[in-house]
């Protein structure tokens, strides 16, 4: 499986935290070639500011290995994970992360201190890659807003 099928599998979340009124952003864990947790925004529906779909896909993926690390899985998620999800992230010591769009203005690296310092929130040996099927995950976010105004 390539980078670009499960980015599509985080889409599917992320069109589903659309349909249900939530900023859409979606997320899978894969192990192996195996997708073991899914995610999407949740904050509205549990009323949960941490209901990320992140963090959702995290709680799955621990509860689903019965362990509270993560060091040879890999997050697919659609926009760039903001600070507090770094942070939950940094704590699972994953192994890779693979985020679609850049976010500007919450995301955790593409400002200070990670852009100007090259300082990485994320665990030292987590490996990020960025941009799979970024214009995808950009559009969903925008036409999500653009039906808000």
């Amino acid at each position: 499986m390539t980078n670009e099928y499960y980015m599509q599998q985080a889409l599917k979340e992320a069109r589903q935290a659309f349909d249900e009124g939530e900023i859409p952003i979606g997320a899978v864990i894969v192990q192996g070639s195996a997708i073991i947790a899914r995610g999407h925004n949740q904050v509205e529906k549990l009323n949960d500011s941490t209901a990320h779909a992140e963090i959702i896909a995290l709680t799955s993926a621990f509860n689903y290995l019965g362990s509270k690390y993560l060091p040879e899985a890999t997050l697919y998620v659609t926009i760039e994970p903001c600070i507090m999800c770094a942070g939950a992230l940094y704590w699972s010591k994953i192994s890779k992360i693979v985020f679609g769009a850049d976010d500007e203005k919450n995301g955790s690296i593409s400002k200070p201190p990670y852009i100007t310092q090259g300082v990485s929130p994320f665990h030292p040996k987590t490996v990020v890659e960025r941009g799979v099927l970024k214009e995808e995950c950009a559009q969903l976010m925008k036409s999500f807003f653009q039906q808000k105004r």
